[in-house]
């Protein structure tokens, strides 16, 4: 496996290849959940997807690498807030390592004492059903077992920059 790593990494200059795979535009999420601790925990993901309508599904992404990997993987549910336009913060914010994510952000509870934040252009609380490894990232299906959608225009994030989405003019 390390060899076939190896032999991937060497076909490809790493740089150049996500400077290519950024040139898909992507919303721009905070995932969230509670830790078997109590502890909020919370990161910036782009890599969030609908999978299904029947059942509902969604997944997204976190690297293996990520501080916070092992209190996602213990809990039983998270939710993944799509960032509105005015949230550049808080995907900066959750990005960051930092003792306390949270600090100076209200939340509430959800299913299972996920916090959630407000003013998300959309929310999905989800039950996680299955993780894949996938490299050297780790999949992660949930069920949607609660969603709000307030709407507005969502923050979007293109060739390294955040972006704001507007209605194509010829439309």
């Amino acid at each position: 496996m390390a060899e076939k790593r190896a032999q991937h990494a060497a076909r490809f200059d790493g740089r150049e290849l996500r400077r290519a795979l950024g040139q898909y535009a992507t919303g721009v999420t905070v995932v969230t959940a509670r830790a078997p601790d109590g502890r909020s925990v919370g990161m910036t993901a782009n890599s969030f997807t609908s999978v299904s309508m029947d059942p509902p599904l969604v997944l997204w992404c976190p690297g293996k690498n990520s501080p916070s990997l092992p209190d996602f993987t213990d809990a039983s549910h998270f939710a993944v807030h799509v960032l509105a336009a005015d949230q550049h913060h808080l995907s900066r914010q959750f990005a960051t390592p930092a003792d306390d994510k949270f600090r100076g952000t209200p939340t509430t509870p959800g299913i299972a004492g996920t916090p959630l934040l407000d003013g998300a252009v959309a929310r999905f609380q989800c039950r996680t059903v299955q993780r894949l490894d996938a490299g050297d990232h780790i999949i992660f299906l949930g069920e949607v077992e609660q969603y709000d959608a307030d709407g507005g225009a969502p923050l979007v994030f293109h060739s390294g920059y955040y972006h704001v989405a507007t209605k194509h003019p010829d439309l």
